[in-house]
């Protein structure tokens, strides 16, 4: 976890969506095997294989701070089966307003409930702070991409073409930002109040208001990064694609070519993004 290629493989195991098939019985068989390893009481014959296949299916659905399952749309390993169809959706071209509004509101509503299920859970949140950072994300996000669309309608400079490949990456600015505000807005307690810091040992030793600012800001500029390759690089290689005779003379395969390519660039994005920040970091006392 001190590299980040170490840190990138461990994503991929935490982001694997095999493990939202994972039953509540073999959940519970997981979690025993860690609990009789800890204790140093694990049955005869099990394997480290075994035990890393433990371990993987309780960090994939169990959170660290309350032990609590994490509903499934809002799990990492549920964020690009969940997540894809919403990235087409902000990608597709030629939006209206109610278009742009939808999209942008739905996928501010999925990072809400992204952010709020895997937060730092070591302090109790209000309900009242994750409707207010919810609120918050979604008018950001809104504003932003009507405002920039409004714009490029109104740039008579351009020509339809050049305005069409403009639109398609208003949802980059506006995702990021809004990104940034959801952070701030539903874990600003954080910032007021502070996060548990641990020694060594892993015992609690009091609480800081300096690790939180860390904290925040690495999760801020994972959310930034995170929407780059997601919301850049379909447009640009749509745009390639679409001048293809095999597009050209086939228009309805566009969708489904374009879902595959949102598809293929989120799966490289999340785990390179969540990778670029250890989940434990330092801070001299």
């Amino acid at each position: 976890q001190t590299s980040f290629y170490g840190r990138f493989r461990h994503f991929l195991d935490i982001i694997d969506p095999r493990t939202l098939f994972v039953t509540e019985s073999r959940l519970k068989e997981a979690v025993q095997l860690l609990e009789d390893y800890k204790h140093g009481t694990l049955p005869p014959g099990v394997t480290n294989k075994e035990l890393w296949g433990a371990q993987k299916i309780k960090q994939a659905i169990i959170h660290p701070d309350t032990n609590e399952t994490i509903f499934m749309p809002f799990r990492m390993s549920g964020y690009i089966p969940f997540g894809t169809p919403i990235v087409v959706g902000l990608l597709l071209p030629n939006q209206t307003l109610a278009s742009t509004v939808f999209w942008q509101w739905l996928n501010q509503s999925h990072n809400a409930c992204v952010n709020y299920a895997n937060r730092n859970a070591t302090k109790p949140s209000p309900t009242s702070k994750f409707i207010q950072g919810y609120l918050g994300a979604v008018i950001s996000a809104v504003s932003i991409a009507v405002g920039l669309n409004v714009l490029v309608q109104r740039a008579n400079k351009f020509t339809p073409s050049t305005r069409l490949l403009i639109q398609r990456f208003v949802p980059f600015p506006a995702v990021a930002s809004a990104n940034i505000c959801n952070v701030v807005l539903m874990r600003h307690t954080e910032l007021e109040e502070g996060i548990d810091v641990l020694d060594n040992n892993g015992n609690i030793v009091g609480s800081s208001r300096i690790a939180a600012k860390h904290a925040l800001l690495e999760t801020a500029l994972t959310r930034v990064v995170l929407p780059m390759p997601i919301l850049v690089l379909p447009p640009i290689i749509m745009s390639i694609l679409e001048k293809t005779s095999l597009l050209r003379s086939r228009p309805r395969m566009i969708l489904p070519v374009q879902s595959l390519v949102c598809l293929a660039a989120f799966g490289l994005a999340l785990p390179l993004a969540i990778s670029l920040f250890p989940q434990m970091s330092e801070v001299s006392t």
